[in-house]
């Protein structure tokens, strides 16, 4: 088992990026992918809190990870408080630092408390309908301007990251540079302190929409469809097995003695 002292701290963290060493991150949803994100050494994971377990936090082993505490519409949290307990539940668990995209008031409150908040600057899915929707930010000085003036609110309020999703590169070279936060890039260009990307990408298995910023290495796609097919066809044997009686052999079943089933119907008067 791996304990808690023996994986990566906050304090390791920001040590990475000082060092300038470029950090890894994964978002998963399964134990099998964080286990297999541990075996390969990714520095970071991303887990939503209705993935998060203790089981998911073992199979992490030596990650480092965030977990999502639910922006409001996506989930029931809604005041400071709410925030706070539910961060301490993930806490106990195992989780290093908290994903929060609430608004300015409940991330201090949770930096109040010492709780390693992680925001999220640029594009905030939850919120884009404000710039827009799932489009690039930070393109024209103006909004530029408007993401470095929310990184340096976030650090104001002692925020341990921000994830910084689709701008430009030039835009968060600079940010990245001028601020203490551990910056998330997610199609932010290659200066960003960490390289963010889902799982499902990475293994080329998308559903919906495939963001610009995506690499595929492994066609799972295909895979999951060749299994898809192989347990239709599965189904259908046994389908077929039952009906022709094939199924169960002689093998499946539970054998009983001649005497015992003569003395079992003799006690039915059979």
């Amino acid at each position: 088992m791996v304990t808690k002292s023996s994986r990566p701290t906050v304090a390791d963290i920001r040590a990475m990026k000082g060092r300038g060493q470029k950090i890894s991150m994964l978002y998963v949803t399964s134990v099998e992918e964080a286990a297999a994100a541990d075996a390969a050494g990714v520095d970071m994971l991303s887990i939503e809190g209705r993935f998060f377990s203790p089981e998911m936090r073992e199979a992490a082993g030596r990650c480092f990870v965030q977990v999502g505490l639910p922006y409001g519409p996506a989930g029931d949290l809604v005041t400071a408080e709410d925030y706070l307990k539910t961060a301490y539940h993930f806490m106990r668990i195992g989780g290093d630092c908290f994903y929060c995209a609430a608004s300015l008031d409940i991330q201090k409150t949770l930096c109040d408390n010492a709780v390693p908040i992680v925001a999220h600057v640029g594009l905030i899915p939850s919120q884009c309908t404000w710039t827009g929707g799932f489009k690039a930010v930070g393109r024209t000085a103006e909004s530029a301007r408007a993401v470095w003036d929310h990184v340096k609110r976030l650090e104001a309020i002692g925020c341990f990251g921000a994830e910084l999703e689709v701008v430009p590169d030039r835009i968060a070279e600079l940010i990245t540079r001028n601020t203490p936060m551990i910056m998330l890039g997610m199609g932010a260009g290659p200066h960003a302190d960490a390289q963010y990307l889902f799982s499902e990408d990475v293994l080329g298995h998308t559903a919906g929409h495939r963001p610009r910023h995506a690499k595929t290495y492994r066609n799972f796609a295909a895979e999951y469809e060749r299994l898809q097919r192989e347990r239709v066809a599965a189904y259908r044997e046994f389908i077929s097995d039952v009906q022709t009686g094939a199924y169960p052999e002689p093998q499946h079943v539970v054998p009983v003695t001649d005497e015992e089933f003569s003395a079992f119907k003799a006690s039915l008067g059979l």
